[in-house]
């Protein structure tokens, strides 16, 4: 299996020569009983330059073994669309992104049509869609589908939503949605540029519409879509449709701003690394912790262009400002918080939602390298005192933080050893104190 998606890759070169410029991102589960044949039909495109990136969110089938003849990369990501459709975009080398479900299929020269729309100045769009399936008035739900995405401006998955590589960045790619993640991203897009609505259609498979009927999955998408724009928790929604979320948690990330020159080039690629990572898994909000404070170029640059939240990083030595992070996010909200720091290159989306589960029935999650640092840290609530004179990057201080657990009564849940990785002498170890103040 190829390598988990965990920074962001280098710009490869456009496409020259007339050959696509598309990366075409496809998040499967157990899906090998029909994947064969709509990946066969993308060949053409790939004979024409474009690439297809099949991203498994942990299949019991075969389905990653036989998407490996009919797909340029093969990855795994943590289940759901928004965390694999990210982990595809992460490695994709194309200028241009598609984003196709497993069940649609595209019209024969969708790339071309992406190529005229794109030179007609667009930068993102959708195509018409045709919805197969055994009731006579799905083709009038089609219509009304394409035509409601013509007003609104909004594109649902069903309908291959394209976007340039870039665009997709800067707009914070997929948000960690269970539903509604294809309406809550083209809904970022319409307010930097109007979709390109294009009528070539795709062709989706319905069978959603013939297992609960038409009527009932008519009101039932109406209602969800309703709710959604209200306001409402996309968990609670994608309970409504039957999809059964994810555990979910924030995740902060502190991080130092680069003092010393030899060491800037690493400490951009890790928390690279790092944002990259989080937000292939998906699981919740991103806040970056910023040291000395959140006004440095290298972090205002993460704001500016890909918009990630930012928050000073305050206290004295590394216990103090994980303690305020802690603080800060529990008092705004009762979700989980994940902690880490920038500096392990071998972290995956895998990791994090590991952390994720574990909290769903633990007080606490550790997840220690075998050189005894900590990785990861995860909470349910804050515990009093638990960051006090914890010496960071040590086996003592692991073992200091499960006794402090203990004593609080705090269940905790411990990950299998990551192997330790080699630290570079130009930058800090993992989890350790910098010497910067807050």
């Amino acid at each position: 299996m190829p390598i988990h998606p965990v920074a962001l890759p280098s710009p490869a070169p456009s496409a020259t020569n007339g050959a696509s410029d598309l990366s075409i991102v496809v998040p499967v589960l157990d899906e090998a009983a029909h994947l064969v044949s709509r990946l066969q039909a993308l060949a053409p495109l790939r004979q024409r330059g474009a690439e297809v990136i099949v991203v498994d969110g942990g299949s019991q089938d075969a389905t990653p073994e036989v998407a490996k003849a009919w797909a340029d990369a093969v990855l795994r990501a943590p289940r759901g669309r928004a965390a694999q459709m990210n982990a595809g975009a992460e490695v994709a080398r194309r200028r241009v992104l598609l984003f196709l479900h497993a069940d649609t299929t595209l019209p024969p020269q969708a790339d071309q049509a992406i190529a005229q729309a794109m030179a007609a100045g667009a930068r993102w769009g959708r195509f018409d869609v045709r919805i197969e399936g055994r009731h006579p008035l799905l083709p009038m739900v089609a219509a009304l589908m394409n035509l409601r995405s013509r007003w609104s401006g909004l594109a649902t998955g069903d309908q291959a939503l394209f976007v340039e590589r870039c665009l997709f960045r800067a707009a914070g790619g997929f948000a960690a949605l269970p539903l509604m993640e294809d309406l809550d991203l083209s809904r970022r897009l319409r307010r930097i540029a109007p979709p390109a609505c294009l009528r070539e259609q795709v062709q989706t498979a319905g069978r959603r519409w013939d297992r609960y009927g038409l009527w009932r999955t008519i009101w039932l998408m109406w209602r969800l879509r309703a709710a959604w724009a209200l306001g409402a928790d996309p968990a609670e929604l994608a309970r409504r449709y039957g999809y059964r979320p994810r555990a979910g948690a924030a995740v902060a990330v502190l991080a130092d701003a680069p003092v010393d020159a030899g060491a800037v080039r690493a400490q951009r690629a890790l928390l690279r690394h790092a944002i990259a990572t989080v937000r292939a898994a998906a699981i919740g909000p991103l806040t970056l912790w910023c040291a000395p404070d959140e006004t440095h170029r290298h972090f205002q640059a993460w704001r500016r262009m890909h918009g990630v939240v930012l928050q000073p990083q305050t206290g004295s030595d590394r216990g103090q400002r994980m303690a305020a992070a802690v603080q800060h996010h529990f008092a705004a909200r009762a979700a989980p918080l994940i902690l880490l720091g920038p500096e392990d290159p071998a972290l995956t989306p895998e990791h994090l939602q590991a952390v994720a589960d574990a909290l769903q029935s633990h007080g606490a999650a550790l997840w220690s390298a075998d050189d005894g640092s900590s990785v990861l840290l995860g909470l349910r609530a804050p515990v009093p005192g638990m960051f006090e004179g914890v010496a960071w990057g040590t086996r003592a201080g692991a073992q200091l933080v499960r006794e402090r657990l203990h004593t609080a009564g705090v269940s905790l849940w411990e990950g299998p050893l990551k192997q330790g990785a080699s630290a570079p002498a130009d930058r800090t170890p993992r989890w350790s104190d910098s010497g910067q103040s807050g």
